[in-house]
């Protein structure tokens, strides 16, 4: 029992955790041998919530009680089972579980004084006992004021309002029993019916926290203890949660129902409840403000960010992330449409008249190098939902880039093979699968750009892998008809004999292609083989 309740000057619960020990102070009680008549009576239980996790159990209220076992308030109070009950258990069993909230402030418990109205025949007003037993053992014993508990619980009310009937009509004024057993958490079910008796709840439930105050509150619905469910509602809406702490509260709104009015606030944080109509496409925005972010550092954190929440593999719900293909392509012609615009710009072709302050404040290789940063990110986000075959037409069809990519400076003019060699890697990993026409369409369009570019890729890289964008390049040549790979791979050799390691190096596709091509039957094979 905890000594705070000791100190009160109204006592109206105390509890104890075991059988007290042996002493001359408290003897060995030895019951007494019932008589025959006794045994034969039938008994009935009735089922009171005793949650958390399990509102199924059952409540037996019994008036078993001898005389010489009721201690004064504070003492340890044994239940001996073996003593024989005179009076039949009582079966009451209210099953509601819908909660409104008080029109007006929670009526306060009555004064403790008023236990004297009580004619119960018990000292310092203590005339109920409380026995939880839990589902792994141990047991805990309160010994409660009927009148507290009839006030805050409707479940209580109802047992020992049905036990009074009893008790008043056979003259008898013994203390009423209510055993709970299978409880799933002993100590929670102690603090909700200490709360009862709580002058201040709200620091109560501050003190035990979020997580514990969602068992409090499981228990307080399950007991249909009022004041306790509508005190814990108001404390976890104020307060920030957990994600471990948001799922078990989703999980109680699954399985109790609570007024509208009640949960309001704590729904409106859980779910989002407006119609698809009037939703807002979260996800285009989120997009577009990305990719017009002028800030690099929090350009490059955003990216992260919202690319992990839009990939196929991650952990949150994508119902409410409505980021079409559409969308995404809408997005990505616009980038595609600024990078023209800005190699017009490095190229002179663009009027002063049409440049802004906000477009010339920056060096052109930073904004270049930006929107292709911009479209590789796109693009990423486009494989992992496996829509990227369109962007391979939309890609190899910019003849105007092509014709600006000859003219421009090597400095600049490299960023745009960049876009190039991620098509090249996902095609040679798999990720991209795309009609042969495609494939062919792009390697005629952008394989000789790569070949000039290729010296600066290897000094900017920018996260880039040489050696994978190699052989990326060579596994992409192999899927073409063996035509074409002649005429490709004779423009890659002549170049790499005059520039070297400026060049990619395809030496193995080269080897496999000159094999296919030139030799027959299971020469081949044995060769491929080894």
């Amino acid at each position: 029992m905890e000594s705070s309740y000791h100190r009160r000057r109204h006592r109206t619960w105390c509890c104890s955790f075991a059988v007290p020990p042996s002493s001359p102070d408290n003897p060995p009680f030895k019951p007494r041998r019932p008589k025959p008549e006794a045994q034969s009576k039938p008994t009935l239980s009735s089922s009171v919530p005793n949650s958390p996790q399990s509102s199924k159990s059952t409540c037996r209220i019994a008036a078993r009680i001898d005389p010489r076992r009721i201690l004064s308030p504070g003492r340890v109070s044994p239940i001996e089972d073996a003593l024989p009950d005179p009076s039949p258990l009582l079966d009451s069993a209210p099953r509601s579980r819908s909660f409104r909230a008080p029109v007006t402030n929670p009526i306060p418990p009555p004064p403790m004084n008023s236990a004297a109205d009580v004619s119960v025949g018990v000292s310092d007003g203590f005339d109920v006992r409380m026995s939880l037993r839990g589902k792994n053992g141990g047991c805990i014993v309160l010994e409660l004021n009927s009148v507290i508990l009839c006030a805050n619980s409707e479940v209580f009310a109802g047992l020992i309002g049905d036990y009074r009937k009893g008790s008043s009509s056979s003259g008898s004024n013994k203390m009423c029993r209510i055993e709970v057993p299978e409880v799933d958490n002993l100590g929670v079910f102690r603090e909700t019916i200490e709360l009862m008796f709580e002058e201040d709840v709200p620091k109560r439930l501050l003190n035990i926290g979020v997580y514990r105050s969602i068992d409090v509150l499981e228990v307080s619905a399950g007991i249909m203890f009022t004041k306790g469910v509508f005190s814990c509602l108001q404390y976890l809406e104020a307060v920030p949660w957990t994600e471990e702490e948001e799922e078990k509260l989703r999980n109680l709104f699954t399985r109790f129902k609570f007024d509208d009015e009640t949960t309001r606030d704590i729904l409106g944080r859980l779910y989002l409840h407006d119609s698809e109509d009037s939703k807002p496409n979260v996800a285009r925005q989120l997009v577009w403000s990305i990719t017009t972010c002028v800030n690099a550092n929090a350009r490059n954190e955003l990216k992260s960010l919202v690319k992990g929440l839009l990939c196929k593999s991650s952990v949150y719900e994508k119902n409410h992330l409505d980021l079409s293909k559409d969308d995404l392509y809408s997005v990505c012609h616009s980038c595609i449409d600024s990078l023209i615009s800005l190699f017009e710009e490095a190229s002179g072709t663009v009027p002063n008249e049409r440049l802004t302050k906000k477009d010339t404040n920056k060096p052109m290789i930073e904004r270049i190098s930006t929107q292709v940063d911009n479209i590789n990110w796109l693009l990423e986000i486009m494989l992992d939902g496996q829509i990227a075959e369109d962007f391979v037409d939309i890609w190899s069809d910019q003849k105007q880039l092509l014709k600006m990519h000859d003219n421009a400076s090597p400095m600049v003019r490299y960023e745009l093979s960049r876009v190039s060699a991620i098509l090249f890697v996902a095609m040679a990993t798999r990720k991209l699968q795309c009609r042969m026409e495609v494939r062919s369409g792009l390697l005629q369009a952008w394989f000789a750009p790569m070949l000039l570019d290729f010296g600066w890729l290897q000094r900017c890289r920018k996260g880039l892998d040489i050696k994978v964008l190699q052989d990326a390049m060579g596994q992409t040549l192999l899927t073409l008809p063996l035509k074409q790979q002649h005429t490709l791979f004779m423009e890659w050799f002549h170049h790499f004999s005059r520039h070297g390691t400026e060049c990619p190096n395809l030496s193995k596709a080269f080897q496999i292609w000159w094999r296919r091509s030139f030799l027959r039957g299971s020469e081949t094979h044995a060769i491929e083989s080894r």
